[in-house]
């Protein structure tokens, strides 16, 4: 067989070849723009050279500081088609973390939006390192700002080399991008993504038991740039010419829904979060999204009432999905098989709000205390797992010797797999509920609240208990307009657990403290209810 390596640099190649009249189309400040797959392609080679004239070599980190939109996916492909590495930057980190992860990068060149420009200039003295911040922005001048030296993105464009040949003698193990983790404690941890293990993950996204991209698709990535490459949609989207929509900058549910309506959304990808706030607002609104054909959630476990809600009400499809940012992050779909067609509809939903079966390529293994779990859906165990698009260690940070070990990745998620082998996400080791000797899973907890009519959001956590070590409280955010008392939430839940697993309290709140990327942040709600039984006469 050949030994030719994988390069990214060749996925847009196959874009600009093949699907050139295929379009990107990106909501901006000002309106929906549209691109075909050549004027990306030429727009991708000029920034490429214009990174190269700005002094960028091999192995650079170049960082991009952006919203999902044309600009950013130029970036995707002209960082590491010069053999640069592409650091995409999360928006929502603290001022501390943003400058702790440029630092740590190394980052030599910022791509940075216009209206973000206030984040970057609050930790401008922070970051001596970085030779050049390029702006980006739909205005003719570049905006006032404090960063120096400073380049217009477009201005930058226009003198670049329409026809640059990227660096294709790469090592298919190079590096080619990298994302840091959104850290809940401590600073977050880097993750750097080889040209191969890009490829092949791209390649899997593609598979029809998989995400089954393809050319026909109209592909919204909602998931942002930032998060482990918008789940590495926009690589995948562009080598196979599939029209790619972005939602552009601080999109709201219901500029969501019109997007995906006005430009005929087939696939779509996002958080829980997300989806819950779509939800509500189909509930308000009128909308055609008839032409989703899927829905892919990942990032947190979906509650079994929001699957339902998308497809009994909505005739929507609802794909749960699993990953992190260490694994590219594809690892889980949840898809029936197809002797599983003929089970109830509740049987059905019962599986697939199950995060799902590995993928084609990868490989798993499910610790528990006394080694490997039982496939009974029961016995609770540490997911691991090895492959070539999952990372091997963190980027300099001596972290890697807890989560990496004898060539896997420890995941710290807890899990029970099937007969079937679908295996399903009980919780994170850190989140655990460990009552007198035995396990609570808060996430089963959450997702049977989520499930009540007037529930909007539910998190359950652990507070230290004087005789059974731990015990969960239930903290709930009703739905606008809707009514619920404790009791009533207790009555819904006791037919589904035991006693022992019902929350201690349920602590009503107008809003739960979520990560950066959407997910709950239990730190912060261990925190406030840390004192509660001590509290509680």
């Amino acid at each position: 067989m050949m030994n030719v390596p994988l390069n990214i640099a060749t996925m847009l190649e196959r874009a600009e070849t093949f699907f050139p009249k295929k379009q990107v189309i990106s909501r901006m400040k000002h309106g929906v723009v549209r691109h075909t797959y050549k004027e990306i392609g030429e727009r991708t080679r000029r920034l490429a050279s214009a990174l190269k004239q700005l002094g960028v070599e091999v192995g650079d980190r170049v960082g991009t500081f952006a919203w999902n939109h044309h600009r950013h996916l130029e970036a995707y492909f002209a960082i590491p088609g010069i053999g640069a590495v592409l650091h995409t930057i999360n928006i929502r980190l603290s001022p501390q973390h943003i400058s702790y992860i440029i630092n740590h990068a190394d980052d030599r060149v910022l791509l940075v939006d216009d209206d973000l420009l206030p984040l970057i200039e609050k930790v401008k003295d922070e970051i001596p390192n970085v030779r050049a911040f390029v702006i980006m922005t739909d205005e003719k001048t570049l905006p006032e700002t404090t960063l120096d030296p400073v380049y217009h993105y477009e201005e930058l464009l226009e003198k670049g080399n329409p026809t640059f040949s990227f660096v294709k003698d790469l090592d298919e193990n190079s590096p080619a991008g990298m994302c840091y983790t959104s850290a809940t404690t401590g600073n977050p941890k880097g993750v750097v993504y080889s040209h191969r293990g890009i490829v092949l993950h791209s390649m899997a996204l593609g598979l029809a038991d998989s995400a089954a991209l393809s050319e026909a698709d109209v592909a919204m990535p909602v998931v942002p740039m930032f998060h482990a490459n918008a789940w590495g949609l926009p690589f995948a989207a562009t080598w196979y010419g599939t029209t790619l929509v972005m939602p552009g900058p601080s999109f709201t549910p219901k500029t969501i829904a019109e997007l995906m309506e006005a430009e005929k959304v087939t696939l779509a990808a996002g958080v829980p979060t997300i989806w819950l706030g779509l939800l509500n607002e189909l509930e308000k609104g009128n909308y055609d999204l008839s032409s989703l054909t899927r829905i892919l959630c990942g990032g947190a476990a979906a509650p079994k009432g929001m699957i339902r809600a998308f497809e009994e009400k909505y005739r929507i499809p609802f794909i749960h999905a699993y990953g992190m940012t260490e694994t590219s992050p594809l690892v889980l779909l949840s898809r029936l098989k197809s002797y599983q067609q003929h089970l109830s509809n509740e049987e059905k939903l019962d599986i697939r709000a199950k995060q799902g079966i590995l993928v084609p390529g990868l490989e798993m293994k499910i610790v528990g205390k006394d080694g490997d779990v039982k496939w009974d859906g029961i016995e609770m165990g540490e997911l691991c797992l090895r492959g070539p698009w999952i990372a091997d260690e963190y980027y300099n940070d001596e972290r890697s010797q807890t989560a990496f070990r004898d060539g896997w990745l420890y995941t710290g998620d807890v899990v029970t797999i099937d007969e079937e082998g679908f295996i399903k996400i009980v919780d994170r080791t850190k989140d655990v509920i460990k009552s007198g000797g035995e396990w609570i899973s808060s996430v089963d907890l959450e997702n049977a609240l989520m499930a009540h009519e007037a529930v909007f959001e539910a998190a359950v956590v652990a507070v230290p208990h004087p005789q059974w070590q731990e015990r969960p409280i239930a903290c709930v955010v009703v739905k606008e307009g809707k009514t619920v008392t404790k009791e009533e939430l207790y009555d819904f839940l006791r037919p589904q657990f035991a006693k022992w697993w019902l929350p201690d309290d349920v602590v009503f709140m107008k809003e739960i403290p979520k990560t950066s990327v959407g997910k709950f942040l239990k730190l912060k709600l261990r925190e406030q209810l840390r004192e509660y039984f001590s509290n509680v006469k």
